[in-house]
């Protein structure tokens, strides 16, 4: 009798790695079609899997997988290219780190040197100090503490979707904080 318990109890994990090795190339092709990189495209991949993973009991329930996985994975591609257009509507623009760091060795700030490095970590300080709490509290786990975004969802109760965006929120309010 235990067996055929287990055997439940692992099916719908199978179905849900069965259909993400049938799905993840196409998703990825789509993604790239759209111009995603192959690490947003990982990432949105991820979370649409993620998620998934998460509904993991109620997956006997869905008959066709793959499409249930590719409505999701459509409406989390629609909400990227809204939050993109917004973005470019208000005139913000995502800069790598590359670039970041291009554009420091270009203006000759060293981030090594001593001085530097200490304004730069007292006014990370101030700007932590003063963000909401739930901001702060994502920014301690996530950056300083090591937890990973599900982590700090489950310690929390929150969904991953919840503690990503005030993470996206915190960064935002840091870099307005910093000169």
């Amino acid at each position: 009798m235990k067996p055929n318990s287990e055997a439940l109890q692992n099916e719908p994990r199978a179905r849900l790695e069965s259909a993400y090795r049938a799905e993840k190339p196409r998703l990825m092709a789509r993604l790239r079609k759209a111009g995603k990189s192959i690490e947003e495209a990982e990432d949105l991949i991820h979370e649409v899997y993620a998620e998934t993973l998460e509904r993991l009991p109620l997956i006997h329930e869905i008959r066709n997988l793959p499409a249930w996985i590719n409505s999701l994975f459509t409406r989390r591609l629609i909400d990227l290219w809204r939050r993109d257009n917004l973005k470019q509507r208000k005139g913000e623009t995502d800069v790598s780190e590359e670039t970041i760091r291009e554009v420091i060795t270009e203006a000759g700030f060293n981030p090594l040197d001593s001085y530097v490095y200490a304004e730069l970590v007292d006014a990370l300080n101030t700007a932590i100090s003063v963000l909401p709490g739930s901001q702060k509290k994502v920014i301690e786990l996530h950056v300083f503490g090591g937890k990973t975004f599900r982590e700090i969802a489950e310690l929390s109760g929150e969904s991953i979707d919840t503690i990503s965006a005030r993470k996206r929120y915190a960064v935002k309010n840091l870099a307005r904080a910093l000169p």
